[in-house]
């Protein structure tokens, strides 16, 4: 569905692609938090937040029509790298189960401040449906 750009003799990415091709269709998804649909936080447990943050990704996407195998690209803001580092293992089990073994071209960095402030974590996507 999507080329993934893999330059010649570069070590294999885990977790990430560095780079994806795609044609059809695009799906922005600005950047989502770590609440519910009515706008309120259930935990401030950072890994909690990620996986509200991935199914809100995954609700904008399937309101355009499209599913997490689509996403070609995600930014990740966290407010703090340490808690980032501490929390890979559970980080990826939540990955996993709300987006799969689907492994799009990614940015991950630590920023001062969300604008929400019980937000740890903020997520931006963009997606593509095949013609």
């Amino acid at each position: 569905m999507h080329e993934i750009l893999q330059p010649e003799g570069w070590a294999k990415p885990v977790g990430y692609s560095n780079g994806v091709a795609a044609s059809g269709r695009t799906i922005f998804v600005g950047g989502q938090i770590g609440w519910n649909g009515n706008c309120e936080f259930e935990t401030d447990d950072f890994v909690g937040q990620v996986r509200q943050t991935l199914e809100n990704v995954v609700a904008v996407l399937k309101a355009g029509g499209a599913e997490p195998r689509h996403i070609t690209t995600m930014t990740w803001y966290f407010t703090d790298k340490k808690e980032y580092t501490e929390n890979l293992r559970g980080l990826g089990q939540a990955y996993r189960d709300v987006i799969g073994r689907h492994f799009p071209a990614m940015a991950a960095m630590q920023v001062v401040a969300l604008v929400e402030d019980r937000a740890k974590i903020e997520i931006q996507a963009t997606a593509v449906i095949p013609e």
